[in-house]
């Protein structure tokens, strides 16, 4: 984890946490503006209150200076979307195995969203955007890629894109 501290918010390499569960889904929130030349929405102002996607609940900010560079958060939003669905994104599913039909087009989904067999040897970055699934005896690959909202670009605040394809 990291070193809790009060007065650190703001400062490069801290990260608000939830009081209550410690997690880094938090959310709080904001005024933003319309940027028509740029075509984003700008932050404006940030309000107080605070909530935890988590926990599912109002909460009080913590904030935590990071001792190595974070993937939990990462690893978060990637859970979050291959088992629930839920988040900015989009789930592709290749001809290979489309071309299964659709029972195992569904029994690969409900595998990938099971799945919780993330090791060192395959998962080294800790992120759980990868893995193999055996399905009717069949090995299905799925990849979480983040894209830019072109999905012409990588983006560092993407929404997120999953791929399935099959070997053989």
């Amino acid at each position: 984890m990291g070193i809790l501290q009060d007065d650190i918010e703001g400062d490069v390499g801290s990260v608000p946490i939830c009081q209550n569960c410690a997690s880094e889904c938090v959310v709080r929130d904001a005024w933003a503006n319309w940027n028509p030349e740029t075509g984003l929405w700008e932050l404006e102002t940030v309000c107080d209150a605070a909530f935890c996607k988590a926990c599912e609940q109002e909460t009080k900010l913590k904030w935590v200076r990071q001792e190595a560079p974070p993937n939990r958060r990462i690893r978060e939003l990637n859970d979050r979307f291959r088992r629930k669905g839920l988040g900015n994104g989009s789930v592709f599913v290749t001809s290979g195995v489309q071309g299964q039909g659709a029972e195992f087009v569904l029994a690969a989904v409900e595998a990938v969203r099971m799945f919780d067999g993330f090791s060192e040897d395959n998962d080294p970055w800790g992120e759980h955007d990868f893995g193999a699934v055996a399905v009717n005896g069949e090995k299905v690959f799925f990849k979480i890629d983040y894209y830019d909202p072109s999905l012409e670009a990588g983006s560092a605040n993407p929404p997120k894109v999953g791929a399935f394809f099959r070997t053989g």
